[in-house]
């Protein structure tokens, strides 16, 4: 069979030299820049677990598996005993190999969480960013080799994107979280989860708009992580557009918001517990969003652009909105419109019409927040995605 790119045989580090204990080939396309990258970052902790990478590729693999001349549609596991799993049987039968993997083998044995965890591995295979089942990589930036039986080591050439382990993440810290609630007072389940969720939703994107040939310093990367809660990163890590300095005016907006909300939550709240809890609550929850989002973020967002790097604020004056869309795509937390845009509706309106993807990011953004609200409270459920 011919390919489009020249393979090398050379010795490796992910060929496995104690045949007593090896585990089998994780057989990945090597035609697609996506799994490419993937093979490159976990080849050293596979071969530490006895798994040899293998391009699905290499004439021996095809003739193995018994594949014809199509693109490869999921990576395979071949067991030295010639069985073989492919798609997320196999990521689950790759992870027995990993302690931390535990949570979601335990669940992969139910039924029906099996299957979402299979229409998951499609549609991230289906959206890898290949088109037609191939994807035009770029032989001026991208070599690979491939060594005994075609394992392989990739140089060079890797950019910015999602892998299955940045979603790992984004779905095992809430899942962790969850575990530990009867350990945990409401307020600080409430917290730790949101926190969760933000930090899974950070970490995507991070990674969808940095590449390792991006020259960022380490105080621009640590600020976006742990000192900005927005999730534009394309336009915080943008070096050549510089914002204007914020007014003194501006200034004085953000701390008087700030203290707004100080007075609503830890005074007007306070005054009305003992008469209404109810309204209490909201007022306090009120107080809360004033001191976040229109606050503080405010407050971080003009030290940042004072600072030369472009923080949009969060909150663009909801109040000033001319229509929904108006209010729910450009002025209500942006941070969350960055998010669902990019992670969900754009992906969406792929197979679908843009009226259901935009329904079915409601339905996200209420799912969050029955797990953040409802879920602490013990109550209420269903209440924020209504």
């Amino acid at each position: 069979m011919e390919h489009n790119f020249f393979y090398t045989f050379i010795s490796v580090n992910t060929v496995i030299t104690d045949t007593s204990k090896f585990k089998g080939w994780v057989c990945y396309d090597a035609e697609c820049r996506f799994c490419i990258r993937l093979a490159k970052q976990f080849s050293g902790t596979l071969a530490g677990r006895q798994f040899e990478l293998v391009p699905l590729q290499a004439p021996w693999v095809r003739e193995r598996l018994g594949l014809d001349d199509e693109p490869p549609e999921e990576m395979r596991l071949l067991k030295p005993d010639g069985k073989t799993v492919g798609g997320a049987d196999a990521l689950i039968e790759i992870g027995r190999e990993f302690w931390w993997a535990w949570p979601f083998r335990g669940l992969g044995r139910i039924p029906a969480i099996m299957r979402l965890y299979r229409a998951g591995y499609r549609w991230v295979a289906r959206n890898r960013g290949c088109a037609g089942g191939e994807c035009d990589l770029d032989r001026r930036t991208l070599r690979f080799a491939s060594g005994v039986n075609g394992a392989v080591v990739i140089q060079g050439g890797a950019q910015g994107g999602v892998g299955p382990a940045d979603v790992l993440l984004l779905v095992a810290l809430p899942l962790l979280t969850l575990l530990c609630q009867t350990h945990l007072a409401p307020w600080v389940f409430m917290w730790g989860m949101a926190f969760a969720l933000y930090a899974g939703c950070k970490w995507l994107t991070y990674r969808v708009h940095v590449s390792p040939d991006m020259k960022l310093g380490r105080a621009r990367v640590l600020g976006y992580l742990l000192a900005w809660p927005g999730m534009n990163g394309a336009e915080f890590f943008n070096q050549d557009d510089s914002p204007t300095k914020p007014h003194k005016t501006e200034w004085a907006l953000a701390m008087a918001k700030t203290l707004f909300g100080m007075a609503l939550l830890w005074g007007i709240a306070r005054m009305a517990l003992p008469v209404h809890p109810l309204l209490a609550g909201w007022i306090g929850m009120v107080g809360a969003t004033f001191i976040l989002h229109f606050g503080s973020f405010h407050l971080l967002s003009l030290t940042w652009r004072r600072a030369g790097v472009k923080a949009t604020p969060m909150m663009q004056n909801p109040l000033a909105a001319k229509s929904l869309a108006d209010f729910w795509g450009r002025r209500w937390n942006t941070a969350f419109n960055e998010l669902a845009l990019r992670f969900a509706f754009r992906p969406l309106s792929r197979w679908t019409t843009p009226a259901v993807a935009m329904l079915a990011v409601f339905g996200l953004s209420g799912l969050i927040h029955e797990l953040v609200i409802s879920l602490p409270a013990h109550g209420g459920y269903g209440l924020p995605t209504l």
